[in-house]
């Protein structure tokens, strides 16, 4: 049956248009029931297995809903009917793998297509794991369940009812199967009509009743309405009213309202921060500072800002947050006012006003004062913008005001950035009761990270939850609620567990770390790993693919290293100049285009390296394997050759799919043996010399060119093998080697880049590295003033210039340090596509070249994948390739992804490392030395380079009666005594004790977070400093440690010598 369907729409262009499609309802669309009879539904699975589709296991991919569903005392056997907003609201729910037996229906996939994507994709995923036996009936393509629209019908109402009728021919359809379909709805008047109709339905709670075995599904349901605890503050009014988007457009658009991405500090929750895009082209950064002023925002979030009055600016710098309890913040400090040119508030004020006033005081010290009166401005909408009289326009910002640092509120939110977050209970609430009641109850809960604000939820499991690590997600955050409202997602384990904490940070840095689908490694060769070259298959024979199997070729990689991505060689020519080859894995010769591999390489983006683990990209076989250009076997690779004179001057450059035979793999510290080892003369040795040669000119000449040299500390934990717990940590050590192999990747990213571009000048990937503006260097300038030492910022040949100078004879590992922190002062790295940006902005600042992509990594980056195919579509005219090699939308969206899964593969391997850090010292207390690198409110910041780790030395007491033994002096940008006699300064070098809280785990916020606590020991300062005696106790302790182990080596060795004696020792 044809039918034809007419529709609306607006272009680009503005333009309404009506288009036609023209619908075809059928009658030979099957339910999806495993053993129904209808010729119809027995044609569909024969049809299905002519085109390939066999069952998997016990499943037919064209009837997959089972003969034997679960069965209830109220339904009897039967099969679940989501709605759509069942679907949009209990997600967590339903793709546990217990809920089972379900059909989703056409109407209901087409309304999550245009609510919500990520939704809509995670149904489908459940959809193609034919063990959870879920089928999507296409009810809207079936002659006697599609509806037509009535007149006076909403296409919600319309929809609704066609969920109805469907559920409806589903119930007769599968009457003599005695198997019932059941309609999930919130929706009251859905569910009403569905009564009428005749068809079963029931709400979500009552369906999760059937599941008695599984009591925490009823903590999962999603949109609860929570009420505030007992003991919330009575007097708490709410948050103001968001601006409309159409009133946040006009207010952008009349150039009194900032959009940007909130940002919370890492010390400070809050305290927040967007930089936006100014009218005068310039980005700044707008602090937001307080929870009222930050509005219901959270980390992540693209959000409206109106710029505060200038009275209200920041001119003190962030304090860090001693207690992590939010709800303790307002009695921490009493401090700040002296910085300020408000008045101060009173203790004595216990008020909601009281309170949020002390409250931003900790957060960054300004007043939240006139919170009512602002949210009654924002609700007069973007025309009352100009009654706003004392806020500040964008236009009127300009840098280095002597004002101090701009400051703003939320007034709406463009983009929620809401995620699942693991989180454990506030260890401060304490329920009675909760196993005598299996009454759901309301308690607070707090994110690993310490950016989110606490989450209100309904569990059953207080005591179970108690201690432990569990996922949670926001529901909403009404302006009448002082926190968000969430629900319960899952549990993860124990806190303090390592393999708990392991997930935990994998989960919180969005890492996909799930094995490895079906579907994807039916992708891999079916030879698995006795997979050999062919040549003919390969295309060697050919001539397609380079022969360089006769050529001396060798790696050089970390120990350990099993994805060895890249080999090098070098050969001297008759004219004195050299041929030097960079080979990289031919990953793509593996992963073809828009397959399952391909989609899951694209969606991890990047293998995540943590102390313990590697979370690959692709799949081992291929990883380790079968792409890895291991030494002695025959690899395949994509080789980029130049001819180099003996300046290292690029002479000309050629690319060729190849295959080549290593003949060695080593180690950075093998390979400097060979170079410094003289006796040594054999082809492999010759060529690493000759290519270590090389790469120092190159070094040089970008050098001179004005590529920095910077640093940040790294460390190396050796583990035990059995337990892999930490048994040592070390800093990680760099050769002659390491710099060898960088600087001829570099070459070569280069060189392919321009290449790449030179064919593909629209939707090239490249990677830029942005210039840092110069206000990013103010606090390092204003701290090196009085050493003496000046930052050139106005070029990076001028700031790598100017780092080479700042040297102190007494202390050589300031300039490492500085190094360090000027890398923190830098813009981050970001892929891009060649058409979203000028030429002049395609510069990679830090390698100072005009140009940049990443091509040696494709085992470990996608990034890498995309290049490769780009590149042999540049030299390959009969190379087969996918759309989005010119698709600019597409490459610049897979970009996006890519910034985010490299930003955060980098903070998991951070986080690991931290993890191993409080490992390693559970237990030790450990007295080192260090360094100042960030001046706070309340406290500075210390590097321990002996371990890389950073941490806070606190210089205020949680107790708000014990004044804060040093103060912020803005014109020194110290931490001064009140007496002037002692001063914390930038750089400065301290002795530091480093202890973990050995707390029990749920003691309170700080231990269930497990952070590294250090205590000052040098200098001393009279309140601040640990307590000579203290001090002194714990250094004896030390020494006797220390000769107790000693005396057990030499018993050891004796042992060892002499084993004769064993029975007299």
């Amino acid at each position: 049956m044809l039918r034809n369907k007419s529709f609306v729409k607006r272009t680009r262009k503005g333009n309404i248009v009506r288009t036609v499609k023209e619908h075809y309802l059928r009658d030979d669309i099957s339910c999806g029931y495993e053993s129904c009879k209808h010729s119809v539904c027995i044609g569909a699975c024969t049809e299905a297995e002519e085109q390939g589709k066999a069952p998997v296991g016990d499943v037919h991919p064209a009837a997959p809903l089972s003969s034997s569903p679960r069965d209830s005392v109220q339904w009897g056997p039967h099969y679940l009917v989501p709605d759509t907003n069942v679907f949009v609201n209990q997600i967590d729910i339903l793709e546990r793998p217990i809920i089972n037996n379900v059909i989703v229906l056409s109407t209901v996939l087409d309304e999550l297509r245009g609510l919500s994507m990520v939704v809509y994709n995670r149904v489908r995923t459940i959809v193609r794991d034919h063990e959870r036996r879920w089928f999507v009936f296409s009810n809207e393509h079936h002659r006697e369940t599609f509806v037509d629209r009535a007149a006076d019908e909403s296409p919600n109402d319309r929809n609704d009812r066609a969920i109805r009728v469907a559920v409806k021919w589903l119930k007769t359809h599968l009457e003599g199967a005695l198997i019932r379909p059941v309609m999930v709805t919130n929706d009251e008047d859905n569910l009403r009509r569905a009564t009428a109709d005749g068809v079963t339905a029931c709400r979500m709670e009552e369906c999760l009743g059937v599941y008695t075995e599984y009591p925490e599904l009823l903590d999962m349901m999603g949109s609860v309405n929570i009420t505030e605890r007992s003991g919330a503050d009575p007097s708490w009014e709410g948050y103001a009213e968001y601006l409309s988007p159409v009133q946040i457009q006009a207010g952008v658009k009349a150039g009194v309202l900032v959009q940007g991405t909130l940002q919370i500090a890492p010390y400070n929750y809050l305290e927040g921060s967007i930089f936006a895009a100014f009218p005068d082209g310039k980005e700044r950064r707008i602090l937001v500072i307080g929870r009222e002023d930050m509005n219901r925002a959270i980390q992540g979030d693209k959000i409206a800002v109106q710029i505060l009055p200038r009275s209200q600016w920041r001119k003190a710098p962030s304090a860090a947050l001693v207690d992590e309890d939010e709800d303790a913040v307002p009695d921490v400090d009493t401090k700040t006012e002296a910085t300020q040119t408000t008045p101060s508030v009173p203790d004595t004020d216990k008020t909601n006003e009281g309170r949020a006033r002390k409250r931003a005081r900790v957060a960054g010290g300004k007043l939240a004062n006139g919170t009512a009166t602002r949210a009654a401005e924002a609700s007069d909408g973007a025309e009352g913008h100009e009654e706003l009289g004392e806020f500040v326009k964008p236009a009127d910002v300009e840098d280095d005001s002597l004002d101090g640092e701009p400051t703003g509120r939320v007034v709406g939110v463009i983009r929620r950035n809401w995620r699942s977050y693991c989180a454990f209970l506030d260890p401060n609430f304490a329920h009675k009761g909760a196993k005598a009641s299996s009454a759901p109850v309301s308690v607070s809960v707090l994110a690993m990270d310490r950016r989110i604000p606490k989450i209100k939820i309904r569990t059953r499991q207080v005591d179970v939850l108690s201690g432990q690590r569990f996922v949670v997600a926001i529901d909403s955050w009404p302006k009448e609620s002082r926190y968000p409202h969430g629900h319960f997602v899952r549990a993860l384990g124990d806190a303090g567990d390592k393999a708990t904490e392991t997930e935990v940070l994998l989960l919180e840095h969005d890492v996909p770390f799930q094995p490895f689908t079906k579907n994807v490694r039916a992708d891999l060769p079916p030879e698995g790993d006795k997979w050999l070259l062919d040549i003919d298959r390969d295309q060697v024979a050919s001539g397609r693919r380079r022969d360089l199997r006769h050529v001396d070729v060798c790696s050089i990689d970390p120990p350990g290293c099993t994805d060895i991505d890249d080999a090098l060689h070098a050969i001297r020519l008759p004219n004195d100049n050299f041929q030097v080859g960079v080979h990289i894995a031919d990953v793509t010769n593996f992963v073809k285009p828009n397959t399952a591999m391909d989609k899951e390489a694209a969606h991890r983006s990047t293998t995540v390296y943590l102390v313990d683990r590697r979370i690959d990209m692709l799949p081992e076989l291929l990883g380790t394997n079968l792409c890895s250009l291991m030494s002695n076997v025959d690899r395949l690779a994509f080789s980029c050759i130049w001819e180099l004179d003996q300046d290292a001057t690029i002479v000309n450059v050629t690319f060729h799919k190849s295959v080549i035979h290593s003949k060695a793999s080593l180690t950075y510290e093998e390979a400097q043996t060979r170079i410094d080892d003289p006796s040594l003369n054999d082809s492999i040795t010759s060529s690493i010399r000759d290519l270590n040669m090389l790469a120092k000119k190159l070094r040089k000449r970008r050098m001179d060119a004005g590529a920095l040299t910077l640093s940040s500390p790294e460390v190396r934990f050796r583990l035990e093998n059995d337990s892999q717990d930490p048994v040592d940590v070390e800093m990680k050590a760099l050769k002659e080697t390491n710099a060898l192999v960088e600087e001829f990747m570099l070459l070569a990213n280069t060189s392919v880049a321009a290449k790449i571009y030179e064919h593909f000048p629209d939707s090239a990937m490249l990677r830029r590295h942005p210039e840092p503006p110069a206000q990013n260097f103010d606090n390092l300038q204003h701290a090196l003033k009085p050493l003496g030492i000046q930052l050139e910022t106005g070029s990076s040949l001028a700031l790598a210039q100017s780092l080479d100078r700042a040297v102190l004879a007494s202390d050589p590992y300031f300039n490492n340090l500085l190094r360090i922190l000027t890398t923190r002062c830098m813009m981050q790295a970001q892929y891009f596509c060649s058409g979203s940006c000028t030429p002049e902005e395609f510069r990679h600042y830090g390698l100072a070249t005009g140009i940049y992509t990443h091509f040696t990594s494709p085992i470990r980056r996608y990034a890498d994948v995309m290049v490769h195919r780009l590149l042999h579509a540049s030299i390959d005219r009969d190379a087969v390739c996918g759309s989005e090699l010119t698709d600019k939308i597409k490459m610049n969206e897979q970009c996006d992804v890519l910034n985010h899964r490299h930003r955060m593969a980098q903070q998991a391997s951070r986080s690991s490392v931290e993890l191993y850090t409080n490992l390693f010292f559970k237990g030790k207390t450990v007295e080192e030395t260090g360094y100042v690198t960030q001046i706070l409110q309340n406290g500075f910041g210390v590097l321990i380079p002996s371990y890389g780790i950073e941490g806070v030395v606190y210089t205020a007491a949680r107790d708000a009666a014990s004044p804060s033994v040093l103060e912020y002096e803005q014109e020194s940008h110290a931490l001064v005594s009140h007496d002037k006699a002692s001063e914390i300064r930038l750089f400065q070098r301290v002795r530091v004790i480093l202890q973990v809280d050995d707390k029990p785990v749920s003691a309170n916020v700080s231990s269930m977070r497990r952070k590294l606590s250090l205590r000052l020991a040098e200098p001393v300062i009279a309140g601040l400093s640990i307590e000579a005696s203290e001090l002194e106790a714990l250094r004896a302790a030390k020494k006797t440690k220390a000769a107790s182990a000693d005396e057990d080596g030499k018993i050891v060795e004796m042992v060892a010598k002499h084993p004769e004696k064993i029975q007299t020792i």
